[in-house]
């Protein structure tokens, strides 16, 4: 079935740079699923925190977690409005002037209401999809979270309704009295990759790298 096109709200409309903003919800997804760490953005006590912290996304939702004792969490938790930002770097790009200097990047920001999960099988479910996002294959090999560690996390659930996207995908925009200057121009592109697995300091012997771990696939 075909999911309708991003309609950003007042708050979500892309103001600077419109003719980067993008409204297909595919790209939404790959941009969600292409990162690793968001941005959670909550007002406390009047003054606005910013926290970087791991995510996951299962269908139209996103979910984050922490520590039940976060105070930034439970306020959000209590129905204070957060912000999620998610940004992929891939490129530097270098203009003929310091002024058109900028960068390539996909970038989505999310704004709504977080819901505290608190169901056990759905709080299980939300925390799979979040590990398997950060560290694929490891729900299933690894031991499952138990009572006290569910009673010490706290899942919160965000819709992905009110979202905006932008992609700058392009070389430098240098004004034309520039173009003829002696000076290079273009994209320095930027690739992640993965590095060699390194074992735990006391791992015991004969445990082999996880099949998901050594042949992980490149950051997109």
């Amino acid at each position: 079935m075909s999911r309708p096109d991003l309609s950003p709200t007042e708050r979500s409309t892309v103001a600077r740079g419109r003719h980067r903003a993008v409204t297909d919800r595919a790209v939404l997804d790959s941009v969600l699923d292409a990162g690793l760490i968001c941005h959670l953005a909550v007002v406390v006590d009047g003054a606005p925190v910013v926290l970087p912290t791991g995510y996951g996304r299962d269908g139209d939702t996103l979910y984050l977690h922490g520590s039940t004792g976060a105070r930034s969490l439970r306020l959000l938790a209590d129905g204070v409005p957060g912000c999620v930002s998610v940004t992929l770097l891939d490129g530097v790009v270098y203009a003929r002037s310091a002024f058109h200097h900028s960068v390539n990047y996909r970038s989505a920001v999310i704004h709504g209401q977080l819901v505290p999960v608190t169901d056990e099988a759905a709080k299980l479910h939300g925390l799979r999809v979040l590990t398997e996002h950060l560290a694929p294959g490891s729900w299933q090999r690894t031991r499952q979270p138990d009572r006290r560690e569910l009673a010490a996390t706290m899942l919160l659930a965000l819709d992905l309704t009110e979202a905006s996207v932008k992609v700058r995908a392009e070389g430098p925009v240098d004004d034309e009295q520039d173009l003829d200057a002696p000076v290079w121009a273009g994209v320095l592109p930027l690739r992640r990759v993965w590095g060699e697995p390194r074992p735990c300091a006391n791992l015991a012997d004969g445990i082999p790298v996880p099949l998901e771990v050594a042949e992980r696939d490149q950051p997109g």
